[in-house]
């Protein structure tokens, strides 16, 4: 298993009788795209302020390649906000020259790495504009252009998908997953739970301050029940009532998803379904990244 690049160890964070993190861990190694869920609230936004040093942790460690994160290696991550955090007045050019030399960046370099960004976010046609004129999925790609102008060492992006037209979504999804294979560790939370099964390598659930599964989607759907799709023509899904360990667990375009208890045979189950009507699908069924998501928050509201 490669070494973690970045690594958040058991972070505690309170504000009065509000726990806002209790011993957040997860590691993100090089080349790696993680993705960070959960509702609102339950502690991703608070996990990468402190990575950032924006914030401090009451206990609990972030570490870069090992030791701690200092200010020099903090200079070296590149970060998105999920609240703007741009100047509003400054045009666009002005705006990622001036954060790429606040990086350390040369003025010459600041200038050439603005302009390589501005181009390949699709922004050379506003690069004039103040950032306040602008939609907000083109205010969005300059917060990207933001975050990488400086040739960053990991990335750390806070709902980087939000407000984006599907062309957008995919420029900004080719740019992040072409840092992934320059070895560049990246870290974003997203809404958007398609969007993160289909990028991310690995996943973290995050609830109510913790992280309660991590590992990649093939990896999150061990252990769960047995789950199988069907469709039988011109019957609803009464037929189910009657299987013990059998229930109804979602409705896809006719067909019913249908979680088995240990030790259910999917082939009685294929019996009964064939003494209701004509079966026109009998399939196992992988629960989705939303499924998965969603059976947490189930858990969390019936705890």
């Amino acid at each position: 298993m490669p070494d973690a690049l970045l690594e958040v160890d058991r972070i505690s964070k309170r504000y009065g009788e509000v726990v806002a993190l209790r011993e957040m861990t997860f590691e993100v190694r090089a080349g790696e795209m993680f993705g960070f869920v959960g509702s609102n609230g339950a502690g991703k936004t608070t996990t990468m302020r402190i990575a950032l040093g924006v914030l401090t942790a009451d206990s609990g460690q972030v570490r870069w390649k090992g030791a701690p994160l200092t200010f020099e290696t903090r200079r070296r991550i590149g970060y998105m906000p999920e609240e703007r955090g741009l100047y509003p007045k400054m045009k666009v050019a002005e705006q990622l020259v001036y954060l790429a030399e606040l990086h350390g960046l040369s003025a010459a370099a600041a200038r050439r790495a603005a302009g390589e960004w501005i181009e390949r976010l699709g922004l050379g046609a506003r690069r004039q504009e103040e950032v306040q004129k602008l939609s907000l999925g083109n205010q969005q790609r300059v917060q990207l252009a933001a975050a990488l102008v400086h040739e960053p060492e990991v990335l750390v992006l806070d709902e980087p998908f939000s407000g984006l037209d599907p062309v957008a979504v995919e420029v900004m999804s080719q740019v992040l997953r072409e840092k992934c294979d320059d070895g560049v560790p990246v870290v974003f939370s997203s809404h958007q739970l398609d969007l993160v099964e289909r990028l991310c390598d690995r996943v973290g659930i995050v609830r109510k301050g913790q992280m309660v599964a991590c590992g990649t989607v093939d990896e999150l759907h061990e252990g769960g029940p047995a789950r199988v799709r069907v469709r039988v023509e011109g019957a609803g899904p009464r037929w189910v009532e009657a299987l013990e360990g059998v229930q109804v667990v979602d409705k896809l375009n006719g067909s019913v998803v249908l979680e088995l208890s240990e030790g259910v045979d999917d082939q009685a189950v294929l019996r009964a379904a064939q003494d209701a009507g004509p079966v026109r699908e009998f399939a196992p069924h992988r629960p989705s990244l939303s499924e998965l998501f969603r059976n947490v928050v189930t858990e969390e509201t019936a705890a």
